[in-house]
């Protein structure tokens, strides 16, 4: 492995799925990189809405009740790993004390219930989304598959990430990198 990838750190970026991924479940994904580090990375799909359940058929399934102020939050299918885990990313003005993790200076993510509760009661963060399970790579993993051709990386933005237009976070992500998604090939190369 090249020493670009060996240093690279994906932590706060966006993994654009390439065509030629070849794992169904992140075709056109967006995905937001939580954590990156020599033990691997985790990450969420941003741009996957589920249409059942809402958030307020979620905070039910929990018995935490809706107040008045109870926040719009779109829930996303975040990955293949452990779909009955929910994960709040969420801008970076919400700290959820031991139980947020700060991914930099403009996302954070938590996953405890006292944020749900929060959110219910108009309390929580400014912008969130919810995301039931998440996309994780063990040690290298994510750099092979880039070096494959299977993922583009640019800097992630809460405009993408909290537009309620799912459909078009994929081709706008890929736009941030002057790149046309007509113009995308399967096949990777080297020059």
């Amino acid at each position: 492995m090249s020493a670009q990838i060996d240093s690279m750190n994906l932590t706060g970026k966006f993994l654009i799925a390439m065509p030629g991924m070849g794992d169904p479940r992140f075709d056109k994904s967006l995905i937001l990189v939580c954590a990156h580090s020599a033990e691997g990375a985790m990450g969420l799909i941003v741009n996957k809405p589920m249409p059942q359940p809402g958030f307020r058929g979620l905070l039910e399934q929990l018995d935490i009740e809706p107040g008045d102020d109870c926040a719009e939050v779109q829930v996303h299918f975040g990955g293949p790993v452990e779909g009955g885990r929910g994960f709040v990313l969420h801008s970076a003005d919400y700290a959820a004390e031991g139980g947020t993790l700060h991914v930099n200076e403009a996302f954070g993510m938590t996953a405890t219930l006292e944020i749900l509760e929060d959110l219910a009661h108009g309390e929580g963060p400014g912008k969130a989304l919810l995301a039931l399970g998440y996309a994780g790579w063990g040690p290298g993993q994510i750099e092979q598959e880039i070096l494959r051709n299977g993922w583009l990386s640019c800097d992630a933005t809460p405009a993408i990430v909290f537009s309620p237009e799912s459909a078009s976070k994929w081709e706008r992500a890929l736009k941030t990198l002057g790149v046309d998604a007509l113009t995308l090939s399967a096949t990777a190369g080297r020059a």
